[in-house]
């Protein structure tokens, strides 16, 4: 499956579908369109559960324009607020905000969205479901129970060591992402 374009959510489940129409009534897309936004997480491959955010990658250099461009588009939603950190060694950009009963985080680092965790968890979590469809009720019990996705993957898949290396680990060893 292209996860690309969002077109795909428009022929999915019920949230899919509401995913769709606020993204698409807040033009991220089209207005964030230089940083190349891609929706990631769990709302994509069907394993979320309520409250789940809708999570936009971006390959962001310029910290300072990215957080200028955002404030200035979502700056008066509510719980708009935005943070500078690093995980994994790298600075990344954070925004969040609500929206028509969505939460968004909008995340940005200077890499490409196909290498970026968040990405290549999902095309892994997407694969792996694909093969095992049970994995997804035994995952979303495991969401519901206070786990995070990428714990719960590895919970039930048996890795030990930092679930989200680890997971990426386990996608290049069944040369689902190389």
């Amino acid at each position: 499956m292209d996860f690309h374009q969002i077109d795909y959510l428009k022929t999915g489940n019920q949230r899919q579908k509401d995913a769709y129409r606020v993204i698409q009534k807040l033009n991220i897309m089209d207005d964030l369109s230089e940083y190349n936004p891609l929706l990631c997480g769990t709302i994509p491959i069907n394993l979320d559960i309520k409250g789940s955010d809708l999570d936009m990658i971006m390959e962001v250099s310029d910290f300072n324009r990215f957080e200028s461009k955002v404030a200035g588009l979502y700056s008066h939603l509510e719980n708009f607020k935005q943070k500078r950190t690093f995980i994994r060694n790298r600075p990344v950009i954070k925004a969040n905000f609500f929206f028509e009963g969505f939460e968004f985080e909008l995340f940005g680092q200077s890499q490409t969205v196909e290498k970026q965790y968040a990405y290549l968890h999902m095309i892994i979590e997407h694969a792996l479901i694909n093969e095992n469809p049970t994995l997804r009720d035994e995952v979303i019990a495991l969401k519901k129970k206070g786990y995070k996705t990428e714990p719960a993957f590895c919970h039930l898949l048996g890795l030990e060591g930092d679930p989200y290396d680890r997971l990426i680990e386990y996608g290049k060893e069944k040369k689902i992402i190389s």
